[in-house]
């Protein structure tokens, strides 16, 4: 059984388990286990023959057994209990907004709807408001979420997408009266690859008028819902927005709340609880039943006893034990990174000159550009023959000389990995450029085995790098590489050679999992936007956001370094 069956095994029993009316921290178990299952870096098969499964963070002792029971037999005979106690199709119902689990038992034991086709049909039948406290709004608005949630399955977005509406929604928020403070949260804050609706939050003490002049901007298409304190709007781009107003002396705990993730607050309350407080949104529940608010973050982490933690560490992954113990990581940011190191031309197929690329990274405040167009064997995007590279060369030589010091210019590629393993530059070619990375971007469906060893020969290479876009993934339209990472990781940090975080957000690979064990292994990263047009150096934020997610500090990234230490590094780590 691979991680992707395991994982899919753990979050259907935590489904069923929410369903039957389990306890949450019960469910967030399955949850957690099936998220680091899902993000390992290895085959969970190789560490249950390790006897090394409580290595996965969240699996303890029980959920190990249990995992020891799937890999000898191929099932689980507590999953197959549950499955006889609660028809699996339900877990469907529970994606459908007003549809808690509770209402999905009702919906099954009155009036036998075991799956959404059933529960869709019996709402337009009417059949709902048999149930007591179920009227004909409260079916309305099931049908309403059974349609968004339909729209929604296929609409998950890049944060790329998301990021902009967000921001510009925030510029307008934050100028209307009465605004103290307007705030993304949920998983964009977090800085996850991937964004379903957009939170935002306001500190207000007029909600309403917050609210109307938030319903009056022009680029909203459909008012979903509108309360007191709470709108919800989908845009004329598609993407659904959730906006709340909170009076400013709570506004702490509510972003809090609201960013999430889920495994993370439960762990907070958790912490309140220790310390005879009940925290909400709203703020601490003392023993008297006054309420301590807090008007930001850092005084609600403070009142738990814990410094502030970055937004993108919340997913319980151990941030909550790091921060008591002090050992939260000192995490990079953009301000840190000093040089791009995989960019493209017109030369190859890139959609700008040599020239507009380096004024663009020079407008972007970097010291220093590589330029890293593709080797001969890419047809498809004009790869470089040797005689262009000695022709590239001089007219890099030619243009530092015109620029100055404004930039630093670097002569490097970006080397295919053929499928023999070999590389589509001679050595005596390779060893002419500054920097070299090596990827891949054909035969990506090759045997673990294969292209595992076609990886590993590459950075055994004396004059490779960097690996660019390890897994060759391309989110939502290509699967990853079947790569032993562990192994690529090893002989990553053997060899001295750089693993990229590919920040283009159709990539984002290594994606958080793998950059963070990838550092754990002692592997350098460098964070580099694939630039193939001058805009393209503003996606560093979403390769920054992966970095930080992956707990990736300064000292890990190659790119933070400065000219000279870089070439230094180049010429020295397997050379």
């Amino acid at each position: 059984m691979d991680n992707r069956e395991l994982a899919e095994t753990f979050d259907r029993i935590g489904d069923l388990l929410e369903i039957k009316g389990e306890v949450v921290y019960k469910v967030l178990a399955y949850r957690r286990a099936a998220e680091s299952i899902r993000s390992q870096s290895r085959a969970v098969a190789d560490l249950w023959r390790e006897d090394e499964l409580r290595s996965i963070p969240g699996v303890g002792e029980a959920l190990a057994t249990k995992i020891d029971e799937l890999m000898r037999t191929g099932k689980l005979d507590y999953f197959e209990k549950l499955k006889r106690e609660v028809p699996v199709t339900l877990v469907d119902v529970l994606r459908v907004g007003d549809v808690g689990p509770k209402k999905a038992a009702r919906f099954w034991k009155e009036l036998g709807i075991q799956d959404l086709p059933a529960l869709e049909a019996a709402a337009r039948d009417g059949r709902l408001q048999r149930l007591r406290g179920m009227g004909e709004r409260s079916e309305a608005r099931i049908l309403k979420s059974i349609e968004a949630l339909k729209a929604r399955q296929t609409s998950r977005v890049s944060i790329a997408r998301a990021r902009p509406v967000a921001e510009s929604l925030l510029e307008r928020l934050r100028f209307l009266p009465g605004v103290a403070a307007a705030e993304a949260a949920g998983s964009l804050r977090r800085c996850r690859e991937t964004v379903g609706d957009i939170d935002l939050l306001v500190a207000a003490r007029r909600p309403q008028d917050v609210i109307r002049a938030f319903l009056s901007f022009d680029d909203i298409s459909r008012v979903r819902g509108q309360g007191d304190t709470k709108a919800s709007v989908e845009m004329a781009s598609g993407l659904a927005v959730q906006l709340w107003v909170h009076p400013p002396e709570h506004f702490g705990t509510a972003l809090q709340y609201a960013t999430g993730s889920q495994a993370h607050n439960v762990r907070l309350r958790e912490l309140a609880q220790s310390k005879g407080l009940s925290l909400s949104e709203h703020g601490f529940k003392q023993a008297n039943g006054s309420i301590r608010e807090c008007d930001d973050e850092v005084e609600v982490y403070r009142l738990l006893g814990l410094p502030w933690i970055p937004p993108e560490l919340r997913e319980d992954r151990g941030e909550v034990e790091a921060a008591l113990e002090g050992r939260l990581p000192d995490l990079i940011t953009q301000a840190d990174i000093h040089g791009e190191l995989h960019a493209h031309t017109d030369w190859s197929d890139g959609a700008a000159t040599l020239e507009e690329m380096a004024e663009a990274a020079a407008q972007a405040g970097l010291d220093y550009l590589v330029i890293t167009d593709h080797s001969r064997s890419l047809g498809v995007a004009n790869g470089l023959t040797p005689e262009r590279v000695r022709q590239q060369r001089r007219k890099i030589d030619a243009l530092q000389k015109k620029i100055g010091g404004r930039l630093r210019l670097l002569h490097g590629t970006e080397v295919e990995i053929l499928a023999d393993g070999r590389l589509d530059f001679p050595d005596d070619v390779l060893a002419a450029f500054d920097l070299v990375t090596a990827s891949v971007h054909s035969s990506l469906r090759q045997s673990r085995g294969r292209v595992t060893s076609r990886m590993l020969a590459a950075i055994r290479h004396p004059h490779v790098d960097i690996i660019g876009h390890l897994t060759g993934r391309m989110i939502g339209t290509r699967d990853p590489a079947d790569l032993d990472l562990e192994a690529v990781f090893q002989a990553a940090a053997e060899q001295g050679v750089a693993l990229e975080i590919n920040a283009h957000p159709d990539r984002l690979d290594l994606n958080e999992a793998h950059a963070r064990r990838a550092t754990e292994l002692g592997c350098l990263l460098a964070i580099n936007t694939d630039a193939h047009r001058p805009e393209h150096f503003a996606l560093r934020a979403y390769g920054i956001g992966i970095a930080r997610r992956g707990w990736v500090t300064l000292a890990n990234v190659v790119n933070s370094w400065d000219v000279d230490q870089v070439l230094r590094w180049a010429r020295g780590h397997a050379r």
